[in-house]
C-alpha cells in the first residue's frame, strides 16, 4: 500500500495501518507563491486523526502515544498541516508522509541507555603525552628575566 495515495487507508508500520474513514481533512488557501492561482485554489491540507483511538493500538502503545504527542493532541486529535506545495494532490501527499512519520516515530521504543565505558589505556597515555607536550612548549615561552 502506497503512503501517497492520498484517499487510501494510511500504513504507519508493518503492522500498524490507520483506517482512510478515521482521516480527517480540511483544505484552505495558502500562502506564499504559485500567482493568481494562489488566491482562489484551496491548496493548503489539514489531516486530523484521533490518533488514540486508532484500531490495533494496544495499551501500552495507546500510553506511549499519549505521553509523547501529548503537547500536540487538542481534544485526543492530532493535527498535520501542509502548504509547502502549490498542488493540492502534492501537500495531501507530503501530510499524508509526514502524519505517518510522526506516529511512527511516537510509537518507537526508547533508544537503550548509554553504556558507559573508559577510556582505553592508550587514549589515556596519548592525551598525557599531549599535556606534556603543551606545558613544554609554555615553558619555552618564558622569555628573557
Amino acid at each position: 500500500m502506497p503512503t501517497d495515495d492520498p484517499s487510501g487507508d494510511l500504513p504507519v508500520t508493518p503492522r500498524l495501518v490507520v483506517p482512510a474513514a478515521m482521516l480527517g481533512w480540511r483544505f484552505s488557501r495558502s500562502s506564499g507563491p504559485g500567482g493568481q492561482g494562489v488566491n482562489t485554489a484551496d491548496s493548503r491540507v489539514e489531516l486530523s486523526v484521533r490518533v488514540l483511538e486508532v484500531p490495533g493500538l494496544t495499551e501500552h502503545q495507546q500510553a506511549r502515544l499519549a505521553e509523547r504527542l501529548g503537547p500536540r493532541l487538542v481534544d485526543g486529535v492530532l493535527t498535520i498541516a501542509a502548504s509547502e506545495h502549490r498542488q493540492q494532490l502534492r501537500n495531501r501527499e507530503a501530510a499524508r508522509a509526514r502524519m505517518a512519520m510522526t506516529i511512527g516515530q511516537a510509537l518507537a521504543p526508547p533508544a537503550p541507555p548509554r553504556r558507559r565505558t573508559k577510556p582505553t589505556r592508550g587514549s589515556q597515555q596519548r592525551r598525557i603525552d599531549a599535556k606534556k607536550r603543551r606545558g613544554q612548549l609554555k615553558k619555552q615561552r618564558g622569555g628573557l628575566d
